[in-house]
């Protein structure tokens, strides 16, 4: 039997691996906001399960089967993000933390009910596909990070790093969501960005402007070849 841990295990691998990380425990301990015996004990018991293999230098790895898992809990919890914020109207920056709380205690009949109202293919509120991608991948339709982004250009906010509440919050008060456009009026000597948003002139750090993917204004993103 798959439990709920388990489930949260092979998610943030996958996750993870998504974001263009090499996953050992620690990262897993970082992630997760669990000590590194608790990951070393579950980790043990996905392995005898199947479910992840130890590689060279302590690199974790799904197998098929946990992969599966691991997508199937992400398309769940994609379409619970969707529900929330398209049908019930919840800010984009709240959804992530409940769909984490619910993609767990929804049966498959209902997750078959919400594909159906919903469709395949569509951007979750933080403007990420349900199929986790890499960064190789976005710059391949044409996306870079923000803080990648060139002064004197305009851009359009593509997908955030949708973990973080407060990171979220934060770049909302500043007028930084999903679909928004800015201005970079100039690259700072502190690697700080100043933004022109529809909430004024704005300041980001480079640590937050990593977390953002963005698309030059005017330009039509590719979409992802299956």
């Amino acid at each position: 039997m798959i439990t709920v841990s388990k489930e949260d295990y092979l998610k943030a691998i996958l996750e993870a691996e998504s974001e263009g990380e090499t996953v050992i425990s620690a990262t897993l301990v970082h992630w997760l906001s669990v000590s590194a015996p608790a990951v070393t004990m579950a980790l043990r018991r996905l392995k005898k399960d199947g479910l992840v293999r130890m590689q060279a230098g302590g690199q974790v790895g799904l197998t098929a089967a946990g992969r599966k898992i691991a997508r199937k809990l992400t398309l769940r919890h994609h379409l619970i993000e969707r529900m929330l914020a398209e049908i019930f109207g919840m800010e984009w920056y709240k959804v992530h933390d409940e769909a984490e709380r619910l993609e767990h205690a929804v049966s498959p009949d209902f997750e078959g009910k919400l594909l159906a109202k919903l469709g395949r293919g569509g951007a979750c509120p933080h403007g990420n596909l349900s199929e986790l991608e890499s960064p190789v991948s976005r710059r391949r339709r044409g996306l870079l990070l923000l803080s990648h982004a060139e002064a004197g250009k305009n851009y359009q906010v593509s997908g955030i790093y949708e973990r973080d509440r407060h990171l979220l919050e934060f770049l909302q008060q500043r007028g930084i969501r999903p679909g928004a456009h800015l201005h970079v009026s100039g690259r700072n000597y502190d690697q700080t960005l100043t933004l022109a948003t529809d909430a004024g002139t704005v300041a980001l750090g480079g640590s937050a402007a990593e977390k953002i993917w963005v698309a030059n204004a005017g330009h039509r993103v590719r979409r992802r070849s299956n």
